[in-house]
């Protein structure tokens, strides 16, 4: 059976300061096509248009112009609140800082939101628990982000990325604070998710090296997506 796309964007345009002297365009007709259960990986140096592009693919941003649809959901069509609930449930984050909550233990960071999505206590607690052991963090459930080395860290951000089953899981650069070895658990980690539980995953890097562990790799370069190279060995 053939996978159905869950990430299909047509000629997305962004631009800044729209209408004004200074009007600047990120990105200039993007097209992309995600099939569901993909690795792929967008690679390109800073200022090629990554990190706006990230932020449409998660909802975080509008395009300018285009049309883009996220498993289903017609993007531009889609009210803030509705925006806010397909980033909650469609998708997992996962960023180089880790962007955990200060003086907040590992169970409650991954069980925040399950919270938002209104899933009762004792079913969040269940499945905080479950994704830590998941990411090898069962004996730091108590210990709060000041007292996790930074692949530990990483590791609780996964599980929380993870904790609404969403679509997709999105990484920027999400072994860029790490060492090699750290990054390297890190990465296994992301192989297990998408090869034995079909996550669709979709890694923003500028480290080429990480990028050919992926299905695909398409290139970044001054608002343009180019076209995709094929890794058989990982496709």
């Amino acid at each position: 059976m053939m996978s159905k796309p869950i990430i299909k964007m047509n000629a997305i345009v962004k631009r800044f300061y729209v209408g004004e002297p200074n009007e600047l365009e990120i990105l200039h007709g993007i097209d992309l096509e995600v099939l569901e259960g993909e690795f792929i990986a967008i690679v390109g140096a800073s200022g090629s248009g990554k990190s706006t592009l990230m932020n449409i693919i998660g909802a975080l941003d509008r395009a300018t112009s285009g049309s883009y649809m996220l498993d289903g959901t017609v993007i531009e069509e889609a009210d803030d609140e509705e925006l806010s609930a397909i980033r909650n449930r469609k998708v997992g984050f996962v960023f180089q800082n880790f962007n955990l909550i200060p003086r907040t233990n590992a169970l409650k960071n991954v069980e925040l939101p399950m919270m938002y999505a209104g899933i009762p206590y004792r079913e969040r607690i269940a499945r905080s628990r479950e994704l830590l052991e998941l990411v090898e963090m069962s004996d730091r459930v108590n210990h709060q982000p000041t007292e996790l080395s930074g692949g530990q860290m990483q590791r609780v951000a996964i599980a929380r990325a993870m904790a609404n089953d969403p679509s997709i899981l999105l990484a920027d650069e999400p072994t860029g604070a790490l060492d090699s070895k750290t990054g390297r658990l890190v990465m296994n980690l992301f192989h297990t998710l998408n090869r034995d539980f079909g996550k669709t995953i979709v890694l923003i890097t500028h480290n080429e090296k990480l990028a050919k562990e992926t299905g695909r790799i398409l290139t970044m370069h001054d608002g343009y997506l180019y076209k995709a190279e094929v890794n058989d060995e990982h496709s």
